[in-house]
């Protein structure tokens, strides 16, 4: 830029000055950011917030709103810990790279070399499978492939197995042609830090990453949390009310999404980030080099963009990072999604600039209403509501779901009302079982139809005739919002043999992976 300069005029260069004064006198302030916290909070029914902005190295702010927990009223503040979820595969894909950074491993090394019995669908796809691969969502499988084995709730399902599972989930792209969120390979992921480094995944990123930088109060699982006197309740609707739900977690899932941090805490993360893996006072010290950053920061997975309204031409996956244009500058950012808890960090590093936003309700809303006000002052954009945006985006998503399902339970009552006989419920009794999603019962209780599953404790909950050889599971956990379609195959006797799921509705968290799975009768 400064060689640049040289080349231009001195009016152009008086302009670009100007420009910039400008620029920087659009930077919010503290009480400017504090109002549109408060505002978000209660826009979108948000308990409780956290927010940090750090910008040339330095936090300007980092501070919490609102309240942890609606059962205890206590105020969140800088320290206040969230579950972090998917942020948490910056750490994992950080974590790599300095074992790149020794000459351990490559990006491109293969992860049957270092995992022999890590197997995929294709012996192809296994055999060309990369360390970059499992980090860059383009393996062919599809949107959360094999989420519901840790996924909604602390599966009984070990490491060990969901590795070896991996083998029966199809894929639906071919390899490394089109990206699909996936949580699972960051499971191996983590299993690979493990094996290279001789110690545990979490103990690696604690001892490696998370004590150095000195973000005291952070850790890999809400189980490894020394202090939890400052921690957040998670909150969701259940039936039109927000209310506080019990944490979702589970130990397998901590290279995806175990991470239990702050914005005071983050902060470091992110100044780390922004200043090239450097850190320490004079920035004396290496985390990880520029060249494990550069492969952190390339895309590596193309998906669509749209202009919006920040002119974005290009948007991908690098290595546990989001990466696109906005106004002219590389953004570096990741959300992260866990049952009543969702967050987003902001990477611009062209202008040293850092934004993270915790919250304790899944309304994503509020984070992009929070990040993209602050973006904007930065940006030197006016006239924005952010909040209202963002608020009226999610409510038509949430007015098409909600049509969309009232129109299936609208169907369902007239189809009871409209039948004349029903089907046998007795022929559909019996257990089912999936290669990698272990089995279901499909039983009576209480006078209903009951499904359980053995492997996910909360997907449970009574079955309602539908049509056809079609029913809907209603779980009994409603904060889930994942009711879904139980279709029965049959043979040519007119008996069960296998079933098919489907989430009703189009805003099911993706993780609720039900297409996946191929439920067999068994005999």
């Amino acid at each position: 830029m400064q060689s640049s300069l040289k080349l231009i005029s001195r009016i152009t260069t008086i302009v670009l000055v100007f420009f910039s004064v400008n620029l920087h006198a659009q930077v919010l302030s503290t009480k400017q950011i504090d109002s549109v916290a408060e505002k978000t909070l209660k826009a979108f029914d948000v308990p409780g917030i956290a927010v940090a902005v750090v910008k040339d190295g330095k936090v300007i702010l980092a501070k919490g709103y609102g309240v942890r927990s609606l059962k205890t009223n206590q105020k969140v503040d800088e320290n206040t810990l969230f579950g972090i979820a998917s942020n948490t595969k910056a750490f994992t894909a950080a974590a790599l790279g300095m074992l790149v950074d020794q000459k351990k491993i490559t990006w491109d090394t293969k992860v049957t070399d270092i995992i022999p019995e890590f197997k995929l669908y294709d012996a192809y796809v296994t055999s060309e499978f990369t360390v970059s691969d499992l980090l860059s969502h383009r393996s062919g499988l599809g949107l959360g492939a094999g989420d519901l084995m840790i996924w909604p709730d602390s599966s009984t399902v070990s490491k060990k197995q969901i590795i070896h599972n991996l083998r029966y989930l199809k894929p639906v792209s071919s390899f490394r042609t089109k990206w699909d969120y996936d949580n699972l390979l960051y499971i191996v992921a983590g299993e690979v830090i493990e094996r290279v480094a001789g110690v545990k995944f979490e103990d690696f990123i604690e001892s490696k990453i998370i004590q150095p930088l000195g973000m005291t109060r952070t850790a890999l699982s809400f189980n490894r949390l020394k202090d939890k006197t400052n921690i957040i309740d998670a909150h969701a609707p259940i039936n039109g009310k927000i209310t506080a739900i019990p944490k979702d977690f589970t130990e397998n899932s901590n290279a995806a999404g175990g991470m239990n941090s702050s914005v005071a805490d983050l902060s470091k993360w992110a100044i780390t980030q922004l200043n090239g893996g450097k850190y320490g006072e004079k920035l004396d010290k290496i985390l990880f080099s520029n060249a494990a950053q550069r492969q952190m920061w390339t895309l590596h997975s193309i998906i669509p963009a749209g202009k919006g309204s920040y002119n974005r031409h290009f948007f991908g996956y690098g290595l546990g990072w989001f990466l696109s244009d906005e106004k002219g500058y590389m953004v570096v950012e990741h959300t992260g999604g866990l049952a009543g808890m969702v967050s987003e960090v902001t990477l611009i590093p062209d202008i040293k600039l850092g934004i993270i936003v915790l919250t304790n309700q899944q309304a994503g809303g509020a984070f992009t209403a929070i990040t993209q006000t602050i973006k904007d002052g930065y940006f030197g954009l006016t006239g924005k509501d952010r909040v209202k945006d963002a608020l009226d985006n999610e409510k038509a998503e949430k007015d098409y779901g909600k049509k969309v399902t009232d129109k299936i339970w609208a169907d369902i009552t007239a189809a009871q009302k409209n039948v004349t006989v029903k089907p046998d419920v007795k022929n559909y009794l019996g257990n089912y079982s999936d290669e990698w999603f272990g089995g279901v019962t499909i039983s009576e209780l209480n006078g209903k139809m009951h499904f359980e599953a053995k492997n996910s404790p909360k997907l449970k909950g009574d079955m309602i005739y539908y049509k056809g050889n079609t029913f809907i599971v209603k779980w009994y956990d409603r904060s889930m919002d994942a009711d879904a379609f139980v279709n029965f195959s049959l043979d040519t006797e007119g008996k069960p043999t296998g079933i098919k799921m489907e989430a009703i509705s189009p805003l099911t968290d993706f993780s609720f992976d039900f297409q996946d799975l191929d439920l067999k009768k068994v005999q």
